[in-house]
């Protein structure tokens, strides 16, 4: 130990790598390390009568959260393959020192059934390349029950462990560290000195062993459930494997159990700092025009649509202009004022010192900036920088005077695109998916009005094989195979909608059609947004009807009024938002929804949200609530000019309970680019 603890290796310098279950750990038991603060990891791992898949979110330096899909052996028959959705938590209680080890708690599958559900408290401790792991388990990790749970020496309460499964989804406070006896648990993990191979030497190795908590090799026991005999049990308490590693990637193997083999593959990024694509360089910038052109603003605007805006208005008086735009491939303000200023600057007068910027999206100006002039031409020349253009810089409140309220005139914008639409953990498949083709159109004819609609054709995916809706509640999302086998060809939206604002940092739509793939009907809503401001306050209100399994205009009859009140509010730590809603849902059903997400300096978010509702858990059905992930990431990060985000939603099963109209163009979403933070974040786009 004291030629280990002189070594140069430290916590911090040798990262953690992952377990079997998703998270980081050793093989099947958690240790107390964590990766870099917002690592987004998904993966594998396989075994016998096991296949488990996963999404490991760092959400905070001291929160790991895992969401995890087990296709496993069926507990019930002892045969057969079910599928069972399950949600981590480990929350880092003391950060390593040269003294004091890092010591973490955790909660594994305390949102779901319980079949794996346990709770642990674990140390970990580096000496030099090798990490040394103790810990404590309950529940499931605490089933060769080694000592006698110590928290009952504190209140005989904590003896007795409620072991029922209902319909899972559910926090069980009877639960948690429960139980007359615990486990221990402990392991090594060794970083291999670099491997001389003929192709060269190969760094990142670590050899890891344990001795598991877990006595169960399968989940034949029936556990959590009380059962007298238990079979599938663990021939041997110790696993061993080795596990390779580099900046984005961790292959491991593994021996579990004494009787399976198991392979692991993850994959991992940082949405602070996605891999940079090369995009095009921006044009440099040009000199001013010594004497005033006579068609500058026919040139101005030429410019402009040559940048990919749509020009509204330019307004030159003395020493400020005013140029409106509306549209346009990119999806920050920072970045359209940067490229607005580089079309209009070789065409407007020498004696121009500030820009007054008016940007609109779907008819209604979502921002005002006011940019000086000359530092704009000093950050491009190198005399000045990003930063500075944004304290110099001045955002506005939208929409108001005459100006940001003006008619934006007609527009046209269409558009192809792949859709993918999946389902995770339905009873008869681990992942339903269907792959669309979807071209839309949009035509705006002044004042906000506009015409718009899409025509999608199904063209691969099995999304049409889930099995039929057994809810009690109206259908009002659990039909989603028959929609996807009699709609191959649909009509997802065709509506006429009209946006505007009304007053200063008051924003307003309404909207009537086909507003979505199952419904129909008119919309409604209005939103105050300050510019300036953490929060935001929405209102929506609809009356709508269901659609025919066709996707055509046909109604099935069922028809509801729905809508919510939306508090959107802005934390004041690392990129952290919520969202909170209460109304009434699709199904009739009244209730709340709270939603919180992390979004990064990339444009990436992450975050999760869950409804509960005035439906009873077991006429809701398996999950009780609704609930989910998501994951959304711009595309212009992969070289492309747009603003288009690509969404990745993982909700581990679909009822219909909770659930929400889903219009396009919520107030929230096309003005969320105009607001204070948003230019915080996305600044360095004055420069690109």
């Amino acid at each position: 130990m004291a030629l280990l603890a002189a070594a140069p290796a430290n916590a911090q310098e040798v990262p953690g790598t992952g377990s079997d279950l998703g998270g980081v750990g050793l093989l099947e038991m958690r240790n107390a390390r964590f990766r870099p603060d917002g690592t987004l990891e998904a993966g594998a791992s396989l075994r016998h009568q096991r296949r488990l898949w996963f999404v490991n979110f760092q959400a905070l330096p001291w929160l790991e959260t895992t969401f995890r899909i087990a296709e496993r052996l069926d507990g019930t028959t002892g045969s057969g393959m079910t599928t069972d959705r399950s949600f981590d938590v480990k929350i880092r209680l003391v950060e390593e020192d040269d003294l004091w080890p890092a010591v973490a708690i955790g909660l594994q599958d305390f949102i779901g059934t319980g079949i794996y559900g346990g709770e642990y408290i674990v140390a970990s401790k580096r000496f030099g390349p090798l990490d040394v792991t103790a810990g404590m388990g309950w529940g499931r990790l605490g089933t060769y029950n080694d000592v006698q749970n110590p928290l009952t020496l504190i209140s005989p309460r904590f003896e007795q462990r409620d072991r029922e499964v209902g319909e899972g989804g559910l926090l069980g406070p009877g639960t948690y560290f429960r139980g007359e006896d615990v486990s221990l648990f402990g392991g090594l993990e060794y970083s291999l000195p670099p491997l001389w191979t003929p192709l060269g030497s190969v760094e990142g190795i670590r050899a890891k062993v344990e001795v598991s908590g877990d006595a169960l090799r399968d989940e034949r026991g029936g556990y959590p459930a009380n059962v007298a005999s238990l079979a599938g049990q663990a021939r041997s308490r110790v696993n061993y494997g080795v596990q390779w590693s580099n900046g984005w990637l961790d292959i491991g193997a593994g021996w579990l159990y004494g009787t399976d083999f198991v392979f692991r593959l993850s994959a991992r990024f940082d949405p602070a700092n996605p891999p940079e694509i090369e995009q095009a360089l921006p044009p440099a910038i040009a000199s001013r025009p010594e004497a005033t052109l006579p068609d500058a603003e026919e040139a101005t605007k030429a410019a402009l649509r040559e940048a990919g805006f749509r020009p509204v208005a330019l307004r030159i008086a003395g020493a400020e202009a005013r140029i409106a735009v509306a549209d346009g491939p990119y999806r920050t303000l920072a970045q359209v004022a940067g490229r607005v200023m580089r079309a209009a600057q070789p065409f407007l007068p020498a004696e121009v010192q500030l820009v007054v910027l008016s940007w609109r999206l779907a008819g209604t100006e979502i921002a005002r900036l006011r940019i000086p002039r000359a530092a704009f031409e000093a950050a491009l020349r190198g005399h000045g920088s990003a930063e500075e253009l944004f304290y110099v810089s001045e955002l506005g409140p939208a929409a108001a005077d005459e100006f940001g309220r003006m008619n934006g005139g007609p527009g046209f914008t269409w558009g192809v695109e792949p859709r993918v639409q999946t389902i995770l953990g339905d009873p008869s498949r681990t992942l339903r998916w269907q792959v669309a083709a979807v071209a839309g159109a949009r035509a705006e004819a002044g004042y906000g009005f506009a015409l718009a609609g899409s025509l999608s054709l199904a063209l691969m995916g099995n999304l049409d094989g889930g099995l039929p809706s057994d809810s009690q509640l109206p259908h009002v999302r659990s039909d989603y195979a028959r929609y996807a086998q009699e709609g191959s060809v649909a009509i997802p939206a065709l509506y006429a909608e009209r946006i505007w604002a009304p007053a200063r940092d008051l924003f307003a739509r309404v909207t009537a059609g086909i507003l979505e793939p199952m419904y129909s009907g008119v919309s409604a809503e209005l939103l105050w947004r300050p510019y300036d401001k953490p929060y935001a306050l929405g209102v929506d209100i609809a009356q709508v009807v269901q659609r025919d399994y066709d996707g055509g205009f046909g109604t099935l009859g069922y028809n509801v009024t729905t809508g919510q009140v939306s508090l959107y509010t802005d934390l004041p730590w690392y990129g952290l938002y919520t969202v909170l809603r209460a109304g009434r849902y699709l199904a009739g059903d009244w209730g709340g929804t709270i939603e919180i997400g992390r979004r990064f300096d990339s444009g990436i978010e992450v975050g999760g949200f869950a409804t509960f509702t005035d439906v009873p858990f077991a006429t809701f059905g398996e999950g009780s609530f609704d609930r989910g992930i998501y994951v959304r990431v711009p595309l212009d990060l992969f070289g492309i000019a747009t603003r288009n985000i690509a969404s990745a939603l993982i909700r581990g099963v679909q009822r219909d309970g909770g659930q929400r109209l889903a219009v396009d163009n919520p107030l929230w979403e096309i003005t969320r680019p105009g607001r204070e933070r948003a230019l915080e974040e996305g600044y360095r786009g004055f420069l690109r």
